[in-house]
């Protein structure tokens, strides 16, 4: 399964994040390219240790459960896949080069992660495994969603 802690998948990741621009649409969901990069820039910061979410109440209860739903193989995520309030982006413009700046030193970032107290919101505490694979299947996703 491809995670954010190998090189060669960062390299991938990078590749297609230079892809965007700020004429990328998005094939579904409700973001525009700008408020998907700021989205996923505050991911991978709280995947880090940079920022702390409380647990979901319905997440204690399927939370481990839907983890290994989701970790079980490659499939991509599904599209609209909920999130938390804390991760919508009301601000809908500012500047795509440097927002790609940010997420592409987060991503590279992945080379040396630490944070072995991670707890996922929804999912619960999680390995460094499972922190490297959600990761890029977050990543994916969004990248897929605006046709990278």
């Amino acid at each position: 399964m491809k995670t954010v802690l190998n090189k060669t998948t960062r390299q991938e990741l990078v590749g297609r994040i230079n892809m965007l621009n700020e004429n990328s649409a998005a094939q579904w969901g409700k973001m525009n390219v700008y408020q998907m990069l700021k989205h996923c820039i505050i991911w991978d910061e709280w995947a880090s240790g940079k920022h702390h979410y409380p647990r979901v109440f319905i997440g204690r209860i399927f939370g481990r459960l839907a983890l290994k739903k989701v970790l079980k193989d490659d499939a991509p995520l599904t599209h609209n896949t909920p999130t938390l309030p804390e991760f919508r982006i009301s601000e809908t413009t500012g500047d795509i080069a440097i927002e790609k700046a940010k997420w592409i030193a987060l991503i590279e970032a992945y080379d040396h992660y630490s944070n072995p107290n991670f707890v996922h919101a929804f999912f619960g505490k999680m390995t460094e495994e499972q922190v490297g694979q959600l990761a890029y299947k977050h990543a994916d996703h969004h990248l897929r969603q605006f046709g990278c």
